[in-house]
Order: C-alpha cells, then structure tokens, then sequence
C-alpha cells in the first residue's frame, strides 16, 4: 500500500536541449543556481568559464552496474558547461573503480576487473544522452585504464608518487578518520591516481578544468598541485555541494533503495515519482541545480510552491524535466498518464503494461492465484487491516476498483476487467492505492 505522489495537471516543459546561459554570464548563473561550493582561484575559474570555450573533465567511478539521482548534480553541470561552449571529457574509471575512493567508515571490498570493466560501458552509455558528440566542443569519453594500466609499479612511484607530500595526504579528512581503524595503502593511493588523471587529460587533450563533488575537493586540489610540480597549466578546479534533504537523510534513497538512472534497477514511473514526492523545503535547491529553466521560471515556481504548496507546481514540472532528460519524452508521458490515472483522473486501459506493473509495484503489488471477492481484495491488499474494516469502507463509498466505485459489501470482480487480463487497481478514498496481480 502507498500514496503517492500528487496526479494533477501536467506541465509543459521547457526543452532542456535549449542553450544554458551565455558564455559571458555563466559564472554568475552558476553561483545563483548554488552550484559552485569552493574553487582553486575565484578569478582565473571565472576568466575560464565566461571567456574562449575550454576543455573540463569530470569523472565518475564504476561501483555499481548504473549511476543514480545522486550523480545528477555532475552530469547536468557537465551539459550546462557544454552548452555554455565549453567542451567536455567525461571520464569513467577502469582503473580508480578497481580501487576505490576511501570511506570513512571502513575499507570497500574490491569489485572483480571483469566487473567493473562490465560496469565501465553501461555507465558510458548512460552518459551518452546528455552532452552533444558532435560539433566544435563535442563531448569525448575517456577511461583512466587507458594510461594508468600501462603504466609499471616502478613508472608509477617514479614519476607519480614522488610528487606528493605523505603529510599532506595523512591531513585528507577521510584519511585521518580511518587512520585508528585501519586503512589499506591501495585506498590511501587513489589520491595519486586521480591526481594523475588530471595530468593525463591535460597533456592528452589540453584538459584546464576539473570538477566534482565537495567530498572531492582534497583529491581535486591535489591533482591540480600535481599538474603544477609537473610543469604543466595553469588549471583550475571548482566543487559543487553534496546534495542532501532538509530533514537530514541522503538525498537519492528511498525505502526500496537508491533511484538509479537505469530504467531496469529504477522505472521511470519510479523515477517520476521520486521526483514529485520532493518535499517542498527541498525542491526551490532542486530546481536551482538541476532544471535548465530560466531564472524567471524557477523564480515563478518557487512563488508557487510558497502560495500554493498543495499544487505541488514546482514539483511535478522538476519530476517532468528530468524525467524526460534520462528517460526520454515517451516514458514520461506514460509516467504522468499513470499517475492521473491512478488517482482516476485518466484511463488505466491506455497504460502500457510495463508501465502499469512499475506504478503499482510502487504502491504494493499482491500477487494471487485467484480472486477472493471486492472485501477480501482489499483486505489482502493491505489497504485494510479486517473484512469488517473492508464491508466498512465499501458500504461508505470510499472503495474502487480499476477506478470505479463498488457500493456493495459482497460484490466480486469481472475477470474480464482485469487489465492487460491479470492487473486490477484498488483504491480507498482519494489516495492510497494498491495493485493486485492474478497469476493462473
């Protein structure tokens, strides 16, 4: 059983394909949006931002089979800087994903090559859709295994490692946290190796700025030291900041887990809704960082959110922007189409199945082998606790099948209403909702 989020109006999206702001004033719409926390050099980052187009990298580890809700702060920045001119290498780490950036609470259990290697491709193709591969500043990916597996155990303490103050690595934050319980010199390393990456890129494709998360700003400072004692750049660097909830908890997870950008691990009904369930002391920030409206649009919208909170405007036009960023127009229609029509506002027969199953699978889908009558489907559902509580509920008005009304306590479904000839849809009141699914 769940209540999900609000299914009212739809709203028109901008085309987020359109240009970000102009080069002259991209620094500046950076910092309202929030998403510049700390940098190398004010000055020469904003030189570098508002002048000539320049080549950035910004690279994303392979510990899992996708990305989630939680890489988006670094994928969108990327495609605001593209579309700004600048031109983008997006790296994905054969070698650093087989190593593993330090925790703070305990050493990471090191995935097989073939894994990551598996895991490297599927991220690649993720990332795919939101920069532009072709034109003057077209995107490239690149993989750091490319250089750091050629390189010798010898090469690498040479001409890597003696470039790099022990005390200044035993000062990182995460360092000193498991300096007590122990940390591992493969961990204690991945500072050298994404330092190198760096070099690697700038002397490779003429790489002049890095960025990442805040939790990165010591692994970014110092590949930006090391390109220096190398006798390379100037380069600079910039974070963004962690994005969290107003109440604390990490941002991107939700009872069933993380909200991946593979529609196989989270369906984009998922997605859709995990948007427009954003609480509304968070959603003014989501907005600022991930919506490619204008700064009048998301004004207007975080206008409406402090007038009229139950619209839930700002919302649903997030969940709409961004769902169609990763999933593309098609899902997002039928997203929005399942969530109108769950809350009877729509036509449940016009849902594609797939659609139907991840919307309901949300809500709580209970899988019988046959149909007990209307009380006991709701009994089994969860939506009530008793067939006493369900007689109740059906007799006041307040139970629906597939969207219709049943008024009377003994009524029993049409197998002929079964949608896509196994779903029904059950809902009590004006919210809450539950599926069940007949396997014969």
């Amino acid at each position: 059983m769940a209540t999900p989020g609000d299914g009212g109006q739809s709203v028109t999206v901008t085309d987020s394909s359109l240009p970000s702001p102009n080069r002259e004033n991209l620094t500046d719409d950076l910092r309202w949006r929030g998403i510049i926390q700390d940098s190398t050099d004010p000055d020469e980052l904003r030189a570098l931002l508002d002048g000539g187009g320049a080549t950035y990298y910004v690279g994303f580890d392979p510990t899992a089979p996708s990305l989630h809700v939680g890489h988006l702060m670094q994928v969108v920045t990327a495609r605001r800087l593209q579309l700004a001119g600048h031109r983008p290498l997006l790296l994905v780490g054969g070698a650093t994903g087989q190593i593993g950036d330090p925790k703070e609470s305990a050493e990471r259990t090191l995935n097989p090559p073939e894994v990551v290697s598996g895991w490297v491709q599927r991220i690649r193709d993720q990332l795919a859709p939101f920069v532009s591969y072709t034109g003057a500043n077209a995107a490239q990916l690149v993989n750091n295994l490319d250089w750091t597996g050629r390189m010798s155990v010898v090469d690498f303490f040479r001409d890597v490692g003696k470039h790099f103050p022990v005390n200044r690595m035993l000062a990182r934050e995460v360092v000193k946290a498991r300096l007590e319980s122990g940390i591992s010199f493969t961990e204690f390393s991945y500072q050298l190796l994404q330092a190198n990456d760096f070099y690697e890129l700038h002397r490779r494709h003429g790489c002049q700025l890095q960025f990442g998360g805040s939790d990165q700003w010591g692994n970014i400072t110092a590949g930006v030291d090391y390109v220096r004692r190398r006798g390379a750049g100037p380069v600079q660097a910039f974070t963004t900041p962690l994005v969290t909830k107003a109440d604390g908890t990490k941002f991107g997870k939700t009872e069933g887990g993380a909200v991946w950008l593979d529609p196989a691990m989270t369906s984009p009904y998922a997605f859709y809704q995990f948007w427009v369930n954003v609480d509304d002391k968070d959603v003014d920030r989501y907005l600022r960082y991930f919506s490619f409206r204008s700064r009048e649009e998301i004004e207007a919208l975080e206008k409406a959110t402090a007038e009229r909170p139950a619209a839930r405007e700002a919302q649903r036009a997030l969940a709409e922007e961004l769902t169609t960023m990763v999933h593309g127009e098609s899902e997002t229609a039928q997203a929005v189409a399942a969530s109108r029509a769950l809350f009877g506002r729509g036509s449940l027969t016009e849902l594609a199945e797939p659609t139907l199953r991840a919307a309901l699978t949300e809500a709580g889908l209970v899988q019988l082998a046959e149909l007990p009558d209307v009380a006991g489907l709701f009994r089994e559902s969860g939506l009530v606790t008793s067939m006493k509580e369900a007689r109740r509920v059906i007799a006041e008005g307040g139970a629906y099948v597939n969207n219709d009304r049943v008024t009377e306590t003994d009524a029993v479904v049409d197998p002929d209403s079964l949608l896509h000839g196994r779903f029904l849809v059950l809902r009590r009141g004006k919210r809450s909702f539950a599926g069940v699914e007949l396997h014969r």
